[in-house]
């Protein structure tokens, strides 16, 4: 499935992420079969709170387009966008949504708050949730496990 394949470039994306130390996130933006954009999570190296895998790869993307609207792109990431990422998408016009891992603390695309389906919003995209969600999970799961276990060992 096409989807898998996409997702599996995104998880390439967030254990790169986590080998420099960040939460292992990834992103890429797809239009008509092509990667146009790529990102994974940097707040931590670029010292930037928007620097989150979605943001980096709708702004390599529309760099390439020539465009901050994404029409007709797909985004894919392992974790279900928060707050700022959802808006942005919707800005973008992003025409659908991958995500694998929900986030039950800070997702709004179902998990906490569903931004993706508020129809006081002028644009909305189709969200496809679950896409490889054990993999991307474990990911994170593993990543906060070892932070947790070098804490403890001071």
């Amino acid at each position: 499935m096409q989807d898998e394949a996409f997702m599996r470039i995104a998880i390439a994306l967030a254990n790169e992420a986590a080998n420099l130390g960040e939460v292992p996130v990834g992103a890429i933006v797809v239009k008509e079969g092509q990667i146009i954009g790529k990102g994974r999570n940097a707040p931590i190296s670029l010292n930037d709170p928007t620097a989150h895998a979605e943001i980096q790869a709708m702004r390599e993307a529309a760099q390439h387009l020539g465009n901050y609207r994404l029409v007709g792109c797909t985004l894919y990431v392992t974790l279900e966008p928060c707050a700022m990422c959802s808006g942005a998408i919707q800005h973008a016009r992003i025409a659908r949504l991958v995500y694998g891992a929900s986030d039950p603390k800070t997702g709004c695309c179902g998990s906490v708050v569903n931004l993706m389906a508020e129809q006081k919003l002028n644009h909305h995209c189709v969200v496809s949730h679950g896409v490889l969600a054990d993999e991307c999970g474990a990911l994170l799961s593993d990543f906060f496990r070892q932070r947790r276990l070098a804490k403890s060992n001071g």
